[in-house]
């Protein structure tokens, strides 16, 4: 889960802030690829810390899913109705 202390988070926030707007997909799939790599290469390449980038990878995207999706989907029901 993204949930890391608040003193550990500020070491991040001034990187985050000097992201550029980020236009599209794909550029958001590079800047998620360059950060697993460099994850890759400070820990070095093994079974374990491929899984390790692996389950961060499937962490973020169920706790996206469960965060903002959900939400999304609940509002669209509402506005037209549940199909089931």
């Amino acid at each position: 889960m993204p949930y890391i202390k608040r003193e550990d988070r500020l070491k991040f926030e001034k990187s985050l802030e000097a992201l550029p707007l980020i236009k599209n997909e794909g550029e958001l799939n590079y800047l998620f690829t360059k950060i697993c790599i460099a994850y890759i290469n400070q820990h070095g390449l093994s079974y374990a810390n491929i899984n390790d980038v692996m389950g961060a990878l499937s962490g973020c995207d169920k706790e996206f899913y469960r965060r903002v999706a959900v939400n999304y989907e609940n509002s669209k029901i509402a506005e037209n109705g549940d199909v089931y």
